[in-house]
């Protein structure tokens, strides 16, 4: 991987060296004028800074949809979440009617060592009240991380306790996982599922693969939904542990970058047992290309829907101030020669219109209703398969959008809120309870139910919310409804993983894609069809 990192940075270094050499154009003459010229002689004063954003907002904005401008808050929060980690205290939180109730406490993170517990209410932060001041969950971040070694004061009311609990926690970091979920299908299939791609994620799917292995593991179920993608490195990583050496993952060109490939450099530790990847609509860039690389090898059946649509690279140019530009500098291709990337010449608002459009037009529902151009053929690598380019991969299996349990009294009450607010109500009043009867998660996924009781208790908290009660709607929506809140609180007792455990038997991707992994004829015919 080293040749990938050693081509960027020259690429990076000439681009530079030619922007400081090159001669100003009269267009760039005639820019420099004009921001002189408002800056010294416009009759009201002019926030420059300001003035230069919007300019290069304005810029960016018509060049493609990803190229973009972040100030500095906004890069740091933007690669937050693919760094990591972050410098904080160690909890997970929801606000709750103003209130911001500990959801779960990261285990051996600083907060758990100094005493806290899930469930516990944060009230006050360096002895300024937070509680029923109306705090954003972006404000409440901003109190609680810190650089590591800080410390910050917090106090909080518990269930039982009259008094308030004061805490002295001393900031370090704290991991970011992008792998949501990975547990035991069944007695030989592995799940692993991947949220994004950040600088962590090979290190996490390694770690899972591994301890999935110890369990059995003969056979994989790669769930890459709604993933939108992240680091490009980590893409490559993913697909390198999936393929053999010397095979193409990737490449890289634009009219001003040369081809650059990334090339499988490892034999994977995973190159020869069954796969199966599952996308759909969200699933976008670094998703497509482990996607794209794994289909054009028929290393992998892939199961769901078509995916986004993002074939653009960017690369970051960073200014002192901390703000940044991400610039798209390339295209990637797949290694059969498909560009995935989806048409942009229409602007903007049209391009990120393309899901909805998808869902109007019946592709979510109806493989029928898509068609591609002779012209965007392409065939496989190993069996000569075709598959197509020009607007995301298509899985080879499709698997249609199930709307039948789903209500617009469904969607309220989720959009609202009610769903997660109540799961953190009733969890918050039974924590003990529930901890002592469900020592595992496999306890309570078979034995715990959502009675009449909860649902009744939901609906109050729908009335109270202003979601519209709808008696056909409900019945309808029932057994989703009650799934869901049973995830949810699946979730804050055990973790993120318990919340699939629970989902997945009604997502009919998962269901798919278990069934054609467990089928060997199937499975092998569609690589060889």
């Amino acid at each position: 991987m080293k040749r990938i990192y050693l081509l960027a940075l020259c690429a990076m270094m000439s681009l530079l060296g030619c922007v400081a050499v090159a001669q100003v154009s009269d267009a760039m003459r005639k820019l420099n004028t004009s921001v002189f010229a408002v800056k010294e002689l416009y009759v009201d004063t002019v926030n420059e800074e300001k003035m230069v954003e919007d300019m290069i907002r304005n810029m960016l904005k018509d060049l493609d949809p990803h190229s973009s401008y972040t100030t500095a808050e906004e890069t740091k929060d933007l690669n937050e979440p693919l760094e990591g980690n972050f410098s904080g205290i160690g909890i997970q939180f929801n606000i709750n009617n103003d209130t911001l109730i500990i959801v779960q406490i990261i285990a051996g993170g600083p907060s758990e060592r100094v005493g806290m517990q899930a469930g516990d209410r944060i009230i006050a932060v360096n002895d300024s009240v937070i509680a029923g001041v109306g705090l954003k969950t972006s404000d409440v971040r901003k109190l609680l991380r810190g650089p590591e070694g800080s410390k910050v004061d917090v106090t909080v009311m518990r269930r039982g306790k009259s008094k308030p609990i004061d805490f002295r926690i001393t900031r370090e970091q704290i991991p970011i996982y992008s792998i949501d979920a990975s547990y035991m299908a069944d007695d030989k299939t592995g799940y692993i599922r991947v949220s994004r791609f950040a600088a962590t994620t090979h290190d996490e799917l390694i770690e899972a693969m591994k301890k999935l292995k110890k369990q059995g593991m003969q056979q994989l179920i790669l769930d890459l939904q709604d993933n939108s993608g992240g680091y490009l490195m980590s893409a490559i990583y993913m697909a390198n542990e999936f393929l053999e050496r010397g095979q193409l993952i990737v490449y890289t060109e634009g009219s001003k970058s040369p081809r650059n490939e990334a090339v499988a450099q490892a034999e994977g530790m995973f190159r020869d047992s069954k796969l199966v990847v599952l996308i759909d609509e969200g699933s976008a860039s670094s998703s497509e290309i482990v996607a794209g690389a794994l289909q054009d090898w028929d290393r992998a059946v892939l199961v769901g829907r078509r995916t986004f649509g993002k074939g653009l690279v960017q690369r970051p140019i960073p200014f002192s101030d901390g703000s940044m530009i991400r610039l798209t500098v390339s295209r990637y291709y797949t290694p059969a020669g498909r560009c995935i990337q989806k048409p942009y010449d229409k602007g903007g608002d049209e391009y990120y219109k393309d899901i909805y459009e998808r869902y109007t037009h019946g592709e979510l529902m109806h493989a029928d209703s898509i068609h591609f151009a002779d012209s965007l053929q392409y065939q496989t690598l190993v069996t000569g398969r075709t598959i197509y380019g020009g607007g995301g991969i298509m899985p080879d299996v499709f698997v249609p959008l199930d709307t039948t349990l789903y209500t617009d009294y469904h969607r309220d009450i989720v959009a609202k809120g009610t769903l997660t607010q109540y799961a953190m109500k009733y969890i918050d009043e039974n924590r003990k309870r529930l901890e002592k009867r469900y020592k595992k998660v496999e306890d309570y996924v078979r034995e715990f139910e959502v009675d009449d009781k909860m649902m009744q208790q939901l609906k109050a908290m729908g009335d109270a919310d202003s979601v519209e009660y709808n008696a056909d709607e409900a019945a309808k929506s029932h057994d989703m409804i009650a799934r869901q809140l049973k995830a949810l609180i699946a979730r804050d007792l055990f973790d993120m993983t318990a919340y699939f455990i629970v989902m997945n038997p009604v997502d009919p991707l998962y269901l798919k894609g278990l069934e054609i992994i467990n089928d060997d004829k199937r499975y092998y015919e569609l690589l060889w069809r």
